[in-house]
């Protein structure tokens, strides 16, 4: 909004509508740190919701941290803070509102971070873990209780962990990004900032608990193509891919959550092949290439191909289904059943790939419940939940749930 025309809402005495408000200056009130065994918790207390985006660099090892909309109420200078893994910490006003936090490490370390709404007398959070990367790859519990009601509830016996006992690896896909806002609500509202929040919500809610770990194909605002995307899955060896979406809809009375698995022969519905058509913004990617078999006879190749791509599409049919009926809770849904086209981020021949619609940001009751920061974590909360709900009935073998499994049915 240009300086002209927020003067004349202030002369006139117009209340500001609320997008405007929402992008208000927030502040970071304060700092707290723990540290466990090596590892650290850094928690920022914030005035409101804010939006940010990290990065990482070498030599020193450091991570980037940007606030956007916000500022420091005071410099965050607490000696407590520094000491390993934390060597420094440095912030910086970037001019445009905007506030640079760079925090710098003794050695390289593995780094998550994840928002969390008011609970409580807690307000606004933003959750900053950090590990070396020499430490021991465990699933370790988390040094401070985030929140009451999103701390990990862990109902699996405890077994010690053996070689061979990996975690279960679920890529967590925040649809659209950087130049490609996605879909666009009434009053401006931009689907990637709503995925990409659920999205680092899922992510945290994975990373809480024993036995899975969450990889995130973006962390910030940045265009990633769909093939890229795809490309992520497969370089950690997911065990799932879940792409995190808020699309809109021709008919704005359109509402409720929607699952997709990807389809081999057409679309279920024309809504389906509508949405679709809306993301597969990149050219489809070529499955044959995914699997390694250009050394394969080509009748060869195709039997393979379609084996592991009905097997794949199955699997991605039950996995959507229980998410869609624990999102359905949360959200309501706008059909009773997993939908199929061909989306392009999901043509993974290997790996179980749905695409988790959590709204319509074209209509506006969605849209408001979709800008709430406690309806954003109820629902990557609901899709953990039926991502948990699927793998207890098949957890994949040489995994700590399947052996959990085991020992519970012995």
């Amino acid at each position: 909004m240009h300086r002209r025309r927020l003067l004349t809402f202030l002369l006139a005495g117009v209340t500001l509508p609320a997008p405007f408000l929402a992008q208000a200056a927030q502040t970071v009130l304060a700092a707290r740190g723990w540290r466990h065994d090596g590892k650290m918790r850094l928690v920022l207390d914030l005035s409101g919701d804010v939006r940010y985006q990290t990065f990482d660099l070498e030599a020193p090892p450091r991570m980037i941290i940007d606030l956007h909309g916000t500022r420091l109420a005071k410099a965050l200078n607490d000696a407590s803070l520094v000491g390993a893994p934390l060597k420094a910490i440095r912030s910086s006003d970037r001019g445009n509102g905007d506030t640079r936090l760079v925090l710098e490490f003794v050695e390289p370390v593995d780094s998550s971070s994840f928002v969390l709404p008011p609970s409580g007398d807690a307000g606004h959070r933003l959750v900053l873990d950090f590990k070396p990367k020499s430490a021991p790859a465990t699933v370790a519990a988390a040094i401070e209780p985030a929140a009451p009601a999103v701390v990990a509830q862990t109902t699996q016996p405890e077994i010690n962990r053996r070689p061979g006992q990996r975690d279960i690896i679920v890529v967590v896909d925040a649809g659209h990004g950087g130049k490609d806002p996605g879909a666009l609500g009434a009053n401006g509202e931009q689907e990637k900032h709503v995925a990409l929040s659920i999205a680092q919500m899922l992510a945290a809610r994975i990373n809480r608990q024993k036995g899975y770990k969450a990889r995130l194909v973006r962390n910030d605002d940045i265009f990633i193509p769909l093939r890229k995307r795809v490309d992520v899955a497969r370089k950690y060896n997911a065990d799932m891919f879940v792409s995190v979406h808020a699309d809109a809809a021709p008919r704005r009375t359109a509402s409720g959550a929607s699952v997709f698995a990807l389809s081999e022969h057409g679309a279920t519905s024309t809504m389906a092949r509508w949405m679709a058509d809306q993301e597969n913004s990149a050219d489809l990617i070529g499955s044959k290439q995914l699997l390694n078999l250009k050394d394969k006879d080509p009748m060869v190749a195709n039997v393979i191909l379609d084996m592991s791509l009905n097997s794949t599409i199955s699997a991605s049919l039950d996995l959507g289904g229980i998410v869609l009926d624990s999102v359905g809770k949360v959200a309501g849904v706008h059909g009773e059943r997993v939908e199929q086209a061909g989306f392009a981020v999901l043509k993974s021949p290997d790996i179980p790939s749905i695409l988790v619609e959590t709204g319509f940001i074209s209509n506006a009751r969605d849209c408001q419940r979709l800008m709430d920061m406690r309806h954003r974590q109820s629902v990557a909360t609901a899709i953990f939940d039926g991502v948990s709900g699927y793998f207890g009935r098949n957890p994949p073998a040489g995994t700590y749930l399947a052996e959990a499994k085991g020992n519970s049915v012995a």
